[in-house]
């Protein structure tokens, strides 16, 4: 019986993209083709050392991934969004910049033991975050999602997990200039001659 381990980062952007849009894509395929194969996952929010945690790879973003390992690109680009109900906005007015929103009730997400994430903005060569305040902290994307419908508040997401309530008019997006794409997810593992048997056949299902 041959194991893969494999250890994924969550974010507050896109933390259910790791489960939902890069790994179980490959569930079906993979044992269905490598049936003795059992893959063991773990999902975290810290940026664990894969080498000491015994795992053959871990998928991250791609800007956290350290140099010396061999990075393979298993999503397209991310891209945040903020994001409030139209109820919030009729007594809110909408953010022109970043630092606006100081002056608005944001939901709030617990990155683990990082502790309550910062906001982070691009637009151009400008780069900066924020620490938002607001009557909310939450460490599940999905809570993020229900609280900002709810009209709790404004929330950061991934803009892939509420293309849906953007469409349907469920939400709003503000501040669209400042959420630049960034690099999307990749697995990533130790340079080393022998690569495990799965962790080879579960690239070749991952990779884009």
């Amino acid at each position: 019986m041959l194991y893969d381990c494999i250890y994924c980062r969550r974010s507050p952007a896109s933390q259910d993209f790791t489960r939902e849009h890069v790994l179980s894509r490959a569930f079906g395929t993979f044992t269905r083709d490598y049936p003795d194969v059992i893959l063991d996952i773990t999902a975290d929010d810290s940026r664990m050392d894969i080498v000491a945690g015994g795992f053959d790879a871990g998928i991250h973003f791609g800007e956290y991934i350290q140099k010396d390992m061999i990075a393979v690109r298993v999503s397209k680009d991310h891209r945040a969004a903020i994001v409030g109900a139209p109820s919030y906005f009729k007594s809110h007015p909408k953010p022109k910049m970043p630092h606006h929103l100081l002056q608005h009730r944001c939901i709030n997400f617990r990155h683990g033991t990082a502790g309550v994430y910062r906001w982070e903005f691009d637009k151009g060569k400008k780069s900066l975050s924020v620490a938002v305040n607001g009557p909310l902290i939450v460490d599940d994307v999905e809570l993020v999602i229900r609280a900002a419908l709810e009209g709790v508040g404004l929330s950061f997401v991934s803009e892939g997990l509420v293309e849906s309530q953007l469409k349907g008019g469920e939400l709003i997006r503000v501040l669209d200039d400042w959420c630049q794409p960034f690099p999307g997810f990749f697995l990533h593992y130790p340079s080393r001659r022998q690569q495990p048997a799965a962790l080879s056949a579960l690239i070749n299902i991952l990779k884009l």
